[in-house]
């Protein structure tokens, strides 16, 4: 019983989609049946069926094209075609006049199944939430239960295969997480206990239990839904500039038109019969249905497939603005590099054992929390060197660390703290050699002098270095803004390939950075976290937060990369680039066939049935030419 109820439910609901093919498909029928009665001499009947065929085919954009101009108090095409219709059947052209709306009905329908095509990528991502969870409590066995009664702190077992359906924080187990639906990503993250999980992604191969820390209304992926549906909803400049052309438009179309209804009788002999069918069908082929459709399609297709490539664009109007960009302003740390130190060299004194000295000085940095000692500490845990217990510290601030064990004494940090005549001149000043590539150099000193010398830095990341090779390719400037010293600075701005950057850049100075950039180059783009390079992103032509899957970064930019790599902004910008190209071919297409057409109708080589065809048909294809943005 069940099962019959969601059969039938399922065929009212594809009736409900389709009802406008199913209406313009009558109508045709209709049509058809009546030029049959109208051969055979069934005049009354033939014109009964003509009307029946104009309400059923024609109610659908009729009561669209009326509501629209009393909300909107302008004019708009679906009036024209009305218009059109009603002329045709004035003056006995009942079959060119059904043929218009059913030609005109059909566009329509398709019109919007293309639309829809692209809105139907957003239904696809909220499908991807799941209805149903296991519910974890105490010895208890887990129990199904459906995601809307689920509320923060609920412990959630996920199994092998299943998705995710609450954000929150791993309690037991580990897996392999697929987070393609958030971050566009295709390679699965391995998850850990401790690590957050978010709504929407699937566990692969292993079963976690986890914490829920936010209600379903606020979980990333909702965010993300949200944030896509808003920006389809938000019209670009070329869009609302369309439109506002659209009214002016059918006005002039109109004028015309009725200049048309009687000048011709008299400056060029045409009888009141042709004068008037010339105006008809000049009301249908001078209407700017193609003009219209030329950018909303499109730009709506882009929009989704940077939704499915991890790449959130907040409206039309960004996503434009992007193929205009000049230069491009990156904040350093953690958008051109890791954003955390890593050791890169070590030089031991000639009397101690490498991976002795490595131990002592790991074991002293095991007890700060600097983000320099744990570069070091993670350091001897890659290398498997195990640390040494009962090492005593003293930190002393802004200077390094004191240490003593059982048999020695140690002076851990910069050489001024360990004696910078010694540092300088451990291993053939090598700290100067290594401080030149922009590596920051700390000491170990104990009784008899500098023990070890260990340079870090900073990395960049390789996707960083393909990111800015792509973008100068693109033929857009990359400059680099970053608070390091200007040595530092250009080795990471050198190894990155970008030739612009500013050093000993305050978060608060980059708001200037960028408004002197704007005044050379006019479109600016600035990438950065999100947080403390607000104000930068606000000021800059379009701000683009490097997300990493943070709400934070949901907030603020215009664009905002679900993952930390740049490259993302290299096929944003081309996606920018191909909507802008398209939009161009749209409109210059839908103009040239609107000028034929209006052309053809004066010295009377196209008729009303052609001139619905030619004009509707022009309208599908800028509509379809569109959704290649559905693909880059």
């Amino acid at each position: 019983m069940n099962t019959s109820n969601r059969e039938n439910n399922n065929l009212i609901e594809n009736i409900k989609e389709h009802k406008e093919l199913i209406a313009a498909l009558l109508s045709g029928f209709i049509t058809l049946l009546a030029w049959r009665m109208e051969s055979n001499g069934l005049i009354t009947a033939a014109i009964i069926a003509y009307l029946s065929a104009f309400v059923i085919g024609g109610y659908a954009k009729a009561k669209e094209g009326f509501l629209d101009t009393i909300e909107n108090k302008t004019l708009n095409v679906e009036l024209l075609m009305v218009l059109a219709a009603i002329g045709s059947s004035i003056i006995g052209y009942w079959t060119e006049g059904a043929i218009l709306i059913f030609i005109f009905a059909l566009s329509g329908a398709l019109e919007s199944y293309a639309m829809n095509k692209s809105h139907r990528e957003i239904s696809a991502l909220m499908n991807l939430q799941p209805e149903e969870a296991w519910l974890v409590r105490g010895t208890f066995e887990p129990m199904k239960v459906p995601v809307s009664t689920l509320k923060v702190g609920d412990h959630l077992l996920i199994k092998p295969g299943e998705r995710i359906p609450a954000d929150g924080q791993i309690l037991k187990g580990t897996s392999s997480i697929d987070e393609s639906a958030i971050s566009g990503e295709s390679m699965p993250v391995t998850k850990q206990v401790g690590e957050h999980v978010y709504a929407g992604t699937v566990n692969l191969n292993g079963t976690i239990t986890i914490n829920m820390t936010k209600p379903n209304s606020e979980t990333l992926f909702q965010k993300i839904i949200n944030l896509v549906q808003s920006a389809q909803s938000e019209k670009s400049p070329s869009q609302q500039f369309i439109e506002r052309f659209e009214g002016t438009y059918v006005k002039f179309v109109l004028l015309a038109v009725g200049l048309m209804l009687f000048l011709p009788h008299y400056l060029l002999g045409w009888d009141w019969t042709t004068t008037f069918y010339r105006a008809m069908v000049l009301l249908v082929v001078a209407s700017p249905c193609a003009l219209v459709a030329s950018i909303m399609p499109a730009t709506l297709a882009a929009i989704s497939n940077g939704a499915r490539n991890g790449i959130l664009f907040k409206g039309g109007v960004h996503l434009e603005q992007l193929s205009a960009l000049n230069l491009l302003a990156v904040d350093k740390t953690g958008t051109l590099t890791v954003g955390t130190p890593t050791v890169t060299d070590i030089i031991v004194r000639e009397d101690l054992n490498e991976r002795d000295a490595i131990a002592t000085l790991a074991s002293i940095e095991s007890q700060a929390n600097h983000p320099l000692a744990q570069a070091i500490v993670n350091y001897a845990k890659q290398e498997k060197i195990d640390m040494i217990q009962g090492v005593e510290i003293e930190d002393v601030p802004g200077w390094g660390l004191k240490a003593h064990d059982q048999n020695h004494s140690y002076l851990v940090g910069k050489p001024e703290f360990v004696g910078k005549l010694e540092a300088t001149n451990f291993a053939n000043n090598a700290a100067e050699k290594l401080a030149e590539e922009g590596k920051t150099v700390i000491f170990m000193k104990d009784e008899r002098g500098i023990a070890a010398l260990v340079a870090m830095k900073d990395t960049v990341r390789d996707e960083a270095k393909v990111a800015v090779k792509l973008l100068k390719e693109l033929g857009i400037e990359v400059a680099m803004l970053t608070g390091d010293n200007e040595k530092t600075a250009r080795t990471i701005a050198s190894e990155a390939g970008v030739n612009k950057f500013i050093a000993e850049c305050l978060p608060e100075t980059k708001v200037n950075h960028i408004k002197n950039y704007l005044q050379t180059y006019r479109n600016v783009g600035m990438v950065g976290d999100g947080i403390n390079d607000a104000p930068a992103l606000a000021t800059a032509s379009v701000g683009i937060a490097m997300g990493g899957g943070t709400d934070v970064a949901l907030e603020t930019a215009d664009v905002v990369l679900m993952k930390n790599d740049l490259s993302k902004i290299a096929y944003a910008i081309r996606l920018s680039k191909k909507m802008q190209k398209i939009v161009k071919q749209n409109i210059l297409f839908s103009i040239a066939v609107i000028c034929l057409l209006i052309i053809s109708n004066f010295i009377q080589v196209v008729d009303l049935p052609f001139g619905v065809i030619g004009h509707e048909g022009s309208t599908i294809l800028v509509i379809l030419n569109g959704l290649r943005m559905l693909k880059l």
